[in-house]
């Protein structure tokens, strides 16, 4: 094996051993971290130096998506003003390995005498902030994967690990849905498909509409020009489309007679519709039931627009 490939298969296994062994680590504390957390009337605040604070604030983004009100406080810029931000209904998450950090551990006071749930994250349940937190997650390590045993690699992992741990099992506490998901992320495929509606992506300006009398010819340049691959038939009871697919199949069955045909000889009637304010989710999963690609609109018993994939 090449010795790239070794070191690397080396690190994966020493922080694949650190993340399994977590699990031996699980205690009445770690019970208590997720009630205390689920009662909580404020915000979970996350803090931890250097590395630590780098993987504290990647929790606090996860918590704070997945239905947990948390954000990332420096332990600098807390103990010079920030933790005026810090209420007494908050849960107070502090990260350090050693669980010596001075820029941590010297928030203990402030933290106890406003009255805050504090739960350490630490490699060491013997050290100063454990002993002095109402909980404490052990993501202690045997071994970092730096073969200097240094450099945070391991040990950050497991952390990271933790925190994960924490979101889910929140998450599941919580019945969190994948509509909860979606709200906190609008601008994401997830957030499109569960909060928008049709009307919010539909086409609407110039749609392509024609008459059960019009040529052939009139139906494929309406076709075109639209750019939908359809054109809307109006005069019918209910509603038709004439659709790239209808074109091949007159032109395959009529042949040098197609141009003598009109509209109403190839149209299809009762195309598939959904009502304006049907969700996006909604209307991709009948689309693929249907195996379309479009969808009428409707608004009062008048196509407003039509939605594509």
């Amino acid at each position: 094996m090449n010795k790239y490939i070794l070191l690397a298969s080396n690190v994966f296994d020493i922080e694949a051993s650190s993340i399994s062994n977590l699990k031996l680590k699980l205690d009445d504390d770690y019970i208590n971290v997720i009630e205390s957390i689920k009662s909580a009337h404020g915000k979970v605040i996350i803090c931890g130096m250097g590395k630590s604070g780098i993987i504290g604030k990647k929790i606090a983004a996860t918590l704070a998506s997945t239905g947990t009100p948390s954000f990332f406080m420096h332990p600098g810029e807390a103990y010079h003003g920030d933790l005026g931000m810090v209420t007494p209904d908050d849960v107070f998450i502090a990260i350090s390995n050693s669980g010596e950090t001075d820029e941590v551990v010297k928030l203990i006071p402030f933290l106890k005498d406003n009255g805050n749930y504090l739960i350490s994250m630490t490699g060491n349940p013997e050290s100063t902030l454990a002993k002095a937190s109402d909980a404490h997650l052990d993501v202690g390590v045997k071994e970092e994967a730096c073969p200097l045993q240094l450099a945070p690699t391991a040990s950050t992992t497991a952390t990271l690990a933790m925190g994960d741990a924490l979101a889910v099992t929140l998450m599941k506490a919580r019945d969190f849905k994948p509509e909860n998901f979606a709200r906190f992320h609008p601008g994401g495929s997830l957030g499109r498909r569960l909060l928008s509606r049709v009307e919010d992506e539909m086409v609407c300006e110039n749609l392509p509409f024609v008459c059960t009398t019009d040529s052939v010819m009139n139906a494929i340049h309406a076709i075109s020009s639209g750019g939908l691959g359809l054109a809307i038939v109006t005069d019918v009871d209910g509603f038709a489309v004439v659709t790239d697919g209808d074109f091949r199949r007159v032109v395959e069955e009529f042949q040098d007679e197609v141009f003598a045909k009109t509209v109403a000889d190839f149209m299809s009637v009762g195309p598939v519709c959904v009502s304006k304010g049907t969700r996006v989710e909604d209307a991709l999963e009948l689309m693929q039931k249907q195996g379309i690609t479009s969808l009428l609109v409707k608004h009062n018993d008048e196509i407003i627009g039509v939605f594509k994939k």
